[in-house]
């Protein structure tokens, strides 16, 4: 019964968070069990009762501050200085803008949203496509969750109750792997089509750009440095990063006005206890799951199947596909992971690094894939291209992820190379 609650209640468009809430009441209130019923709050409470996820609205803030004090221009300049001048450049320059952005935000929805409104109207004006423009700019997006540092790796690790900046070491080799494959489709899309012919800059254009961009460079060194070299945690890492940003914007760019702080930090705040409601309702519902034993019923059923980790992995990908086409990749993550990375780890030996990398690489394909598709719509808003149009657009792109996923499947090593 409680099954039937929880899909009624999904399917009926209520938040995820308050669908994970209810339905672990309404288990609650079904078996009678006092003690259960007396622990609800402080099962709440301890979802969220970890130092580890202080990262998340510290990363949201950086990204905000990055926006506002204008470090993603510089960060496109910087871009079009290594690949402005090929043919169909600024397609290129668009993805690897996306991965500089990606070493800095770590939400795969805000890096769309921010390079959307960057880069999108600066190619249709050179004569690309918009709906090529859009899903170019909407593929990028799928890197955030992969290049440190991840917010999907932060909660991941949360979850798993691994180091987080394993996580994001474990997220590099990924990272480039993907990144290489999108300028590999670019390139391929470029020999049918007439990409418009990019410019080089010149030698004094090029040092200018590269010199704007040092500062906004810090950044991702001050997060993923201080973490490679054991000086902080990626919680530490992520405030220096803030400061940093605010320090940028404030002192050497000076495009970020101290009147925007109040509204900055307004918004950050909603966005940040969005994402830690989602995990501290998700976090009484996982209890409902471990005291039912459904990941041990359900690994029962799964190593009938198969005995190959290999195996294993095409069966949870194909899952995860379908299932992050209907739910938020952050609600999917807090649900699956708690049942499938037992399975993944006691019958199948499979090393919870890699599994997560798999599982945060998938679930976010759902930003781009109907009928949920947030990041599809997220895109459409700010270019005014169609949905579908724009989805056309990305199967390349698509199934590039794909191939990725299979090989992280099969080479358990690029993930864990750097741990």
């Amino acid at each position: 019964m409680t099954g039937v609650v929880f899909l009624l209640l999904l399917f009926g468009a209520v938040p995820i968070s308050i669908v994970l809430a209810l339905s672990a009441a309404w288990y609650i209130q079904a078996s009678g069990n006092t003690v259960l019923f007396s622990s609800f709050a402080q099962q709440m409470f301890s979802g969220i009762e970890n130092y580890g996820l202080l990262a998340i609205p510290l990363f949201m803030l950086t990204g905000e501050l990055m926006n506002e004090g204008g470090l993603t221009s510089r960060l496109v300049q910087a871009a079009r200085v290594f690949v402005g001048g090929f043919r169909g450049g600024l397609a290129y320059i668009n993805l690897l803008a996306n991965m500089f952005m990606a070493a800095i935000i770590g939400s795969a929805a805000s890096q769309i949203a921010v390079m959307s409104r960057a880069m999108v109207p600066a190619m249709e004006k050179e004569g690309y496509s918009r709906d090529f423009a859009a899903a170019t700019t909407a593929a990028g997006g799928l890197l955030s969750p992969i290049i440190p540092p991840s917010m999907l790796f932060v909660i991941y690790g949360v979850l798993a109750q691994i180091p987080i900046g394993d996580m994001f070491l474990a997220g590099i080799i990924p990272g480039l792997l993907l990144s290489a494959a999108f300028f590999v489709i670019v390139a391929l899309i470029g020999l049918s089509q007439e990409f418009p012919k990019g410019s080089w800059m010149s030698a004094q254009e090029a040092i200018s750009a590269l010199r704007d961009c040092l500062p906004a460079a810090l950044i991702p060194f001050a997060i993923v440095g201080g973490i490679l070299f054991g000086i902080a945690t990626p919680t530490e890492s992520a405030a220096v990063a803030s400061f940093v940003a605010f320090a940028i914007g404030t002192l050497v760019y000076r495009d970020l006005k101290l009147a925007r702080l109040g509204e900055i930090f307004i918004r950050t705040a909603k966005n940040s206890s969005l994402v830690i409601f989602l995990i501290a309702t998700a976090n009484v519902f996982g209890w409902v799951i471990i005291y039912e034993a459904i990941p041990q019923k359900l690994a029962a059923q799964i190593t009938t199947i198969t005995s190959d980790p290999f195996v294993f992995l095409l069966i949870v990908n194909c899952a995860l596909f379908f299932i992050g086409m209907v739910l938020d990749g952050i609600a999917a993550l807090i649900l699956i992971a708690p049942i499938l990375l037992p399975i993944a780890q006691n019958n199948y030996d499979i090393d919870p690094f890699q599994f997560g990398v798999i599982i945060c690489l998938n679930l976010v394909l759902g930003l781009l894939t109907p009928p949920v598709g947030a990041g599809l719509y997220i895109t459409s808003a700010m270019t005014g291209s169609k949905p579908m149009s724009i989805f056309r657009q990305l199967y390349p792109f698509l199934a590039a992820v794909a191939l990725i996923l299979v090989l992280l499947s099969w080479f358990p090593s690029l993930t864990t190379a750097l741990l």
